[in-house]
């Protein structure tokens, strides 16, 4: 099976607007090309571009590049070859639980089962 670490299948609940089994591609140039034009100084994350839903605004804040937990254990599982356990305690450790100043990306968990 090949894998395109940049090929996303839309997994998303009943609420999601695509229709069943579309895809999206994200290419990191796509990416950051987009979040240029809204801020230059935002922070993206390596490897999990097929992650970033959107991006968080606030009054007199930095805008910040936004990911979905759920597809960032996916693209583990996936293109890594990891299990749900040893993807979701990667992210935690090395994405969650890193601090890169105030521009750090937020990661968004889903309350939706």
């Amino acid at each position: 099976m090949d894998f395109n670490p940049f090929r996303h299948k839309d997994t998303s609940t009943e609420y999601n607007t695509m229709p069943k089994g579309a895809t999206m591609t994200t290419t990191r140039e796509e990416l950051a090309e987009h979040f240029k034009e809204i801020d230059e100084e935002a922070l993206l994350m390596d490897g999990f571009d097929e992650a970033c839903i959107g991006y968080s605004q606030r009054i007199n804040e930095p805008v910040l590049a936004v990911y979905s937990y759920d597809k960032m254990v996916e693209v583990l599982m996936t293109r890594d070859g990891m299990d749900d356990e040893e993807a979701m305690e990667f992210i935690e450790f090395n994405c969650i639980g890193a601090w890169i100043g105030e521009r750090t990306p937020i990661i968004v968990r889903s309350l939706l089962m």
